[in-house]
C-alpha cells in the first residue's frame, strides 16, 4: 500500500513547528506500530532537528539530492539514520552555505518514491516558501499548518493559507495546527478557526518547561517525558490522523503538480483558452461586484486599501474555487495571474497597472478592450494583454477622473486628467471613439528629468544648456515649439528648473504636469463645465488671473486657443522670462501658428498687429522634435529679431544637422553653433553679465568654460582626430542677418 506525506510549515518563525514536526514522527510510530520517516527541509535552521530528535545524520538531504541511482529500499539506507523508537530521520546539512544549494528537483525523485517505502514521512518544511518547501507540498497528502495565540503568527498563516489556496492546493487539505495553546487565552481555537476560515484541527498545551528540557537532553519530548502536557497533545493529533483514517480520505483529493516549476505567466494563449479566460474573469467580476462594496475603498489611505486589496483577493480565490477551471488552468501560475488580473480591474488600473510599473515605458495607448499600445526607447509596440470588455476600460477611466473632479458621459464624451504620479491622461469614449472607449497615457519619469539627462541622451549640448540657462536668468521670453510626444513638457520643465529661487511662478494647465523645484509656484488647473453647463474654467481665464497675482514669471501648459492674446499681452507689459508650449513642425511654422491661435480670441486684430506682438513679445523660440528613430532632439533654438515689413524675422543660434542615417536605422548628426550671437548678449554684458562668446563657437578652444558639444546619435570626429566641427555654410541671400537692436 502506497504510503502518505505530511508536510509540517509555519507563516512566521518561532512557533515551535520544528518540534511538532519532530514529536508528530515519534508519537505516529508509536500509536501505528509503523516505521516513519523524518526529513528536515528546513533550510533556516539548519542542523535544528539534529538537537531536537538527539539523532546525529549519517548523511544529509543534500547528499539524497545529488544521487543519481534509483531510490529502493536498499539504496535509501545508506542516506537513514534509525531511532530505536521506529523513526528513520536524514537531516538538513549544518552548514548554511550547502543548505542553500540543495537541489529541490534531485528531491522530487526520492518523494515519488518513499512512499512505497515508508507508510509516512513528515518533512519539516520550515516557515519560508522556497523550493524545497514547494516541492514537499508537491508531494503532500496533509498539509498542517501551525500557528500559535499570537495576531502577528496569526495574520502571516493566514497570508500562507491563502497563498495556498492560490496554488490550487484543496482547502481540506490544509489543516491548522494550534500550538502552545493556554487556557484563558483571549486567542482561543474558535478565534483562530474563525480568521483561518476552518476549524482548528488539534490544540498542543503551552508546555515550555517541558520542551527546554527535552532540547537540553537532545532527546525528543515523546521519548523523555510521555504524560507531559506536550506529548499528550501531539499525541491527540496522531490519533486523530489514525483512527479517522484522514490520509486515507485527503489521498483522494486532486492535488496541484510542479508546483515548484517557474511556468512562464506571460505566455501567450490560444484564441479559445482566451476566450475562456476572458469569459471566466467576466463571470468572477461580475460575482465579485454583487458580493462586496468595491467603491466604499479609501484610496487615500494605504492601509485601507491593502486591507480592502486582501479581502478581495480572499473573495476571488473563492469565488474561482466554485468554478471549473480544468481547461482553463495549465499551472499555478495561471491562478496567481488570473487573480492578479481580476484584483488590479477590480481595484486599479486593471491590464494598465503592469504597464505604469514598467519604468521603460513612456507612453500607454489603449483603443477598445482588444488592443493596448505602449512605447518604450521610441518605438511604440502592441501589448498581448487585453481588457475584459469595454465596460472595464470604462471603469478605468471613472477611476481616474473621479479622484480630481472630472467627469466623463455621452454628453461630453472626452476629459483630460492625471494620475496620482502626474502622468497625464486623456480619455475620448462612445459616440465618439467608434472603436470603444479609448485611453492615452503619457508618463512621466519618477526621476526628475535635468539638463544632464538631455546631454547624456544626446537631445542638446553643454554649450545649448548652458545658453538656456542665461537666457532663462535674462528674462527671455521663450515659446517651446513641437508636434506631439516631442518632449514639450519636459523640456519646459528643465527651464523652469533655470529660474533663479526668488521668483514667484504661475503656471496655468489643462490637466497639472508641470512641477518646478522653486518653493514660491503657484499652480492653476482649468476645470470642466458641470452638469447644468456652468461652472467652467478654461485657460484664457487662469492667465487673466494670474496678471493680478503679482506674477513675476508665467508659465503655460500649452496654448491652444485664445489664451494665446492674453499670454502675448502679459509677455509684452512686464512679465518677461514667461514660457508656453506651442504645436508646430519648426520655428517659422510656430509664428504663423502664434497668429492663428490669437485670432480665437476673436479681438478682431489685424494680421500686422498680431505679428508686431508676437515680433514684440517673444524673444526665442526652441524647437523639439521626435526623429524617424525615436530620438528626441532640439533642432532649432532661435531669436525673433523683429518685423521687416510683414515677416517676423528669426535668426538660428543652434541647429541639429543631420547627416546619415545608420544600419539600425539610428540618425546619425551633430549640433552646430551658427556663430551668431543674440542681441540680448550685449544687453546682459551692460547689466554685468559674463556671457563667454565661446558659446556661439564649434571651435574646441572656445567652449567657454563648457564641454565641446559632442556629435550627437553617432556623430564623427574631425578629421586629425580632434573633436572641432566645420562651421556651418553661410545663408545665401543674406537670410537671417542680424536686424537693428530691438529696444530693451
Amino acid at each position: 500500500m502506497a504510503g502518505h506525506i505530511i508536510t509540517i510549515i509555519g507563516g512566521k518563525g518561532g512557533q515551535g513547528k520544528s518540534q511538532v514536526a519532530a514529536n508528530l514522527a515519534f508519537a505516529y510510530a508509536v500509536e501505528s506500530r509503523q516505521k516513519v520517516m523524518l526529513l528536515d527541509f528546513d533550510k533556516n535552521a539548519s542542523g535544528d532537528q539534529n538537537f531536537i530528535t538527539g539523532i546525529k545524520s549519517k548523511k544529509t538531504v543534500k547528499d539524497l539530492s545529488e544521487f543519481s541511482g534509483a531510490i529502493d529500499p536498499r539504496s535509501i539506507m545508506q542516506f537513514l539514520t534509525p531511532h530505536p523508537a521506529g523513526v528513520n530521520y536524514i537531516g538538513m546539512p549544518s552548514d548554511p552555505t550547502a543548505s542553500n544549494s540543495i537541489n529541490a528537483d534531485g528531491l522530487g525523485k526520492t518523494l515519488k518514491a518513499i512512499t512505497n517505502i515508508f507508510p509516512l514521512t513528515i518533512i519539516d518544511a520550515g516557515s519560508e516558501m522556497n523550493d524545497l518547501a514547494a516541492k514537499a507540498l508537491e508531494f503532500s497528502t496533509m498539509i498542517f499548518l501551525v500557528v500559535t495565540p499570537d495576531i502577528l503568527a496569526l495574520n502571516q498563516t493566514k497570508r500562507l493559507y491563502s497563498d495556498l489556496v492560490t496554488m490550487m492546493f484543496p482547502k481540506d487539505m490544509m489543516q491548522v495546527l494550534l500550538n502552545q495553546h493556554q487556557k484563558g487565552h483571549p486567542v482561543t481555537p474558535e478565534v483562530v478557526g474563525k480568521a483561518m476560515g476552518k476549524p482548528v484541527f488539534a490544540t498542543i498545551p503551552k508546555d515550555d518547561q517541558t520542551c527546554v528540557m527535552a532540547l537540553n537532553q537532545k532527546k525528543p519530548v515523546m521519548v523523555i517525558a510521555k504524560k507531559s502536557n506536550f506529548a499528550k497533545g501531539i499525541t491527540e493529533c496522531a490519533r486523530k490522523i489514525i483512527q479517522k483514517n484522514i490520509l486515507k480520505s485527503l489521498a483522494k483529493l486532486n492535488k496541484p503538480t510542479d508546483v515548484g516549476a517557474k511556468a512562464d505567466s506571460g505566455a501567450p494563449m490560444d484564441g479559445k483558452t482566451k476566450s475562456a479566460w476572458t469569459e471566466l474573469k467576466s463571470r468572477i467580476h461580475k460575482a465579485l461586484v454583487d458580493e462586496m462594496d468595491l467603491k466604499n475603498s479609501d484610496d487615500n489611505d494605504p492601509k485601507a486599501a491593502i486591507i480592502m486589496r486582501e479581502q478581495t483577493k480572499k473573495m476571488v480565490v473563492e469565488l474561482l474555487g466554485k468554478e471549473d477551471t480544468k481547461s482553463v488552468f495549465q499551472t499555478r501560475e495561471d491562478m496567481n495571474r488570473i487573480v492578479k488580473e481580476i484584483l488590479d480591474e477590480a481595484l486599479g488600473l486593471g491590464p494598465l497597472e503592469d504597464l505604469l510599473a514598467d519604468k521603460e515605458c513612456s507612453e500607454i495607448m489603449v483603443v477598445g478592450p482588444d488592443k493596448i499600445f505602449y512605447e518604450k526607447s521610441g518605438k511604440v509596440k502592441k501589448s498581448d494583454i487585453t481588457f475584459t470588455n469595454d465596460r472595464q476600460v470604462l471603469n478605468v477611466i471613472e477611476r481616474i477622473v473621479a479622484p480630481i473632479g472630472r467627469r466623463i458621459d455621452e454628453k461630453t464624451p472626452y476629459v483630460d486628467a492625471r494620475l496620482k504620479d502626474g502622468s497625464r491622461v486623456h480619455a475620448i469614449i462612445p459616440p465618439s471613439a467608434l472603436d470603444g472607449c479609448c485611453i492615452t497615457i503619457r508618463k512621466f519619469p519618477e526621476e526628475v528629468v535635468t539638463y544632464k539627462d538631455y546631454i547624456k541622451w544626446g537631445s542638446l549640448t553643454q554649450n545649448m544648456a548652458d545658453f538656456l540657462r542665461i537666457a532663462v536668468e535674462g528674462h527671455r521670453n521663450i515659446v517651446v515649439s513641437g508636434g506631439t510626444g516631442s518632449g514639450k513638457t519636459t523640456l519646459i520643465n528643465i527651464l523652469g528648473g533655470f529660474i533663479p529661487a526668488n521668483e514667484r511662478i504661475i503656471t496655468c494647465e489643462d490637466s497639472a504636469e508641470l512641477n518646478f523645484p522653486q518653493d514660491h509656484v503657484v499652480r492653476l488647473e482649468t476645470r470642466p463645465p458641470s452638469l447644468e453647463g456652468d461652472g467652467e474654467i478654461d485657460i484664457r481665464c487662469l492667465v487673466k488671473q494670474t496678471l493680478r497675482m503679482r506674477p513675476e514669471r508665467i508659465v503655460v501648459g500649452e496654448c491652444r486657443g485664445g489664451e494665446t492674446l492674453d499670454m502675448l499681452q502679459a509677455m509684452g507689459t512686464g512679465h518677461d522670462g514667461s514660457m508656453t508650449t506651442v504645436h508646430s513642425n519648426n520655428p517659422r511654422e510656430c509664428i504663423g501658428r502664434l497668429e492663428t491661435l490669437v485670432q480665437y480670441a476673436g479681438a478682431g486684430l489685424s494680421p500686422k498687429a498680431i505679428r508686431e506682438m508676437i515680433a514684440n513679445s517673444v524673444h526665442m523660440i526652441i524647437q523639439q522634435k521626435r526623429l524617424d528613430d525615436g530620438s528626441r532632439k532640439m533642432t532649432h533654438i532661435s531669436e525673433i529679431g523683429g518685423i521687416q515689413g510683414d515677416v517676423v524675422t528669426l535668426q538660428d543660434i543652434f541647429l541639429f544637422q543631420q547627416r546619415d542615417i545608420d544600419k539600425n536605422g539610428k540618425i546619425i548628426g551633430e549640433f552646430q553653433a551658427t556663430g551668431f550671437i543674440p542681441k540680448f548678449i550685449e544687453i546682459l554684458e551692460r547689466k554685468g553679465y559674463n556671457v563667454p562668446r565661446g558659446l556661439f563657437s564649434n571651435s574646441a578652444g572656445g567652449s567657454g568654460g563648457g564641454s565641446t558639444p559632442p556629435p550627437a546619435s553617432g556623430g564623427s570626429k574631425a578629421p586629425g582626430g580632434g573633436d572641432a566641427k566645420p562651421r556651418p555654410k553661410q545663408r545665401p541671400n543674406g537670410q537671417n542677418r542680424p536686424v537693428k537692436k530691438r529696444p530693451s
